[in-house]
């Protein structure tokens, strides 16, 4: 029994071994965790870069604008005229695409170049927008942030200088989507946003063409005819470098119109929306069938549930959905992959693009 017990010398020899062998395990064992570590790591890492897309800081952009579809066929208006509305759709694109081309937001490139149209006399926006049956300018306008999905919206708005700053206002600094009439003005107001006598948005031109449509039977009552006189709206999307799309738009209506009347511009799904998953899009032309048909919504739901290509989606809704129901219009598009579109069934809508290519044009017919 004597020689089984561990004498202190024997004690003294396993406690070394045992506390080397137990050094040396230890440290393997955290070799083992550290190379464990540095692989997950490196895995992660892998994984998080193949699930950026491709495109986002690629440096590819694009900006569509329109200054609305309508107006007289091609030879009517002088070139004078026809120079001063290109030169100015050409501004408003320098304007949106300074902002693309430096990293700049899908939504602050739309804002931007609906403002400088909305400060334009030439277009049916802000300053220059047709007035209602008693010769007062009432504004909408709206915007869409497609990656988030959230929208803003003023509607009636009698003294708001820039009426899509105001919709964008609402979107990021309220709970709802639209505002309308005094309540508009007023949130405008309190957000500090430049507010207007209301006559400023009225010009010789659209005030002339006011009282010859007051001198004659009441218009709302005949048919549309958007070629006889442009009824345009303003409007911009835009696919910026991280893959963000963004649409607004901005109008004073219809000559003549229901005091109150509120048209598709507005509304979101009808004349403004944005999907980062298929498409941004504003529309131009009679609000009502735009409103009845969810046009701008239709178009993104056409490419996602059918899978068609935006230039052939929007040309069925166009062409052939609301030509069908003898309405009149067009749109401006961009996909989630910098592919446009621009369909009009009247003589003409003002209109441009640039693209982070160099492609850029405008044009009217």
């Amino acid at each position: 029994m004597t020689s089984q017990l561990m004498t202190p010398k024997r004690a003294r020899s396993f406690s070394s071994f045992y506390s080397s062998f137990s050094r040396h395990h230890l440290a393997v064992l955290l070799c083992m965790m550290l190379s464990l570590s540095v692989h997950y790591l490196l895995f992660a890492q892998s994984e998080t870069v193949s699930m950026v897309p491709a495109d986002v800081n690629s440096g590819k952009w694009t900006l569509v604008i329109h200054g609305g579809a309508g107006g007289p066929a091609r030879g009517v208006m002088s070139e004078i005229a026809e120079k001063e509305y290109l030169d100015n759709l050409s501004e408003a694109l320098k304007l949106g695409s300074a902002i693309l081309v430096n990293g700049g937001t899908s939504l602050d490139a739309v804002e931007t170049v609906v403002n400088f149209l909305e400060d334009c006399p030439l277009f049916n926006a802000g300053k220059g927008a047709v007035l209602n049956e008693n010769g007062k300018a009432e504004l909408d306008a709206s915007i869409m942030d497609g990656r988030t999905g959230m929208a803003g919206a003023v509607a009636g708005a009698t003294s708001i200088k820039n009426p899509v700053s105001a919709a964008r206002l609402v979107m990021e600094k309220t709970n709802h989507v639209m505002l309308s009439g005094k309540g508009a003005d007023d949130f405008a107001k309190k957000m500090g946003l430049k507010l207007v006598d209301p006559t400023y948005f009225i010009t010789p031109l659209r005030l002339e063409a006011w009282k010859k449509w007051k001198a004659s039977p009441p218009a709302r009552n005949k048919p549309f005819r958007a070629d006889k006189e442009k009824h345009g709206t303003v409007g911009a999307v835009a696919l910026d470098q991280k893959g963000n799309l963004a649409a607004a738009t901005s109008t004073g209506g219809m000559m003549g119109k229901m005091a109150g009347r509120i048209g598709d511009s507005p509304v979101i799904g009808a004349g403004t929306y944005a999907n980062n998953n298929t498409c941004a899009v504003s529309a131009t032309g009679q609000g009502e069938y735009f409103i009845r048909n969810v046009v701008a919504y239709d178009l993104s739901a056409l490419m996602e549930y059918r899978g068609m290509p935006i230039e052939e989606a929007a040309r069925l809704i166009i062409m052939e959905k609301i030509a069908n129901q003898k309405a009149a219009g067009g749109l401006i598009a961009v996909d989630k992959d910098g592919n446009i579109a621009m369909p009009f069934n009247t003589n003409a809508m003002f209109r441009g693009f640039s693209k982070s290519t160099g492609e850029n044009e405008v044009a009217i017919y």
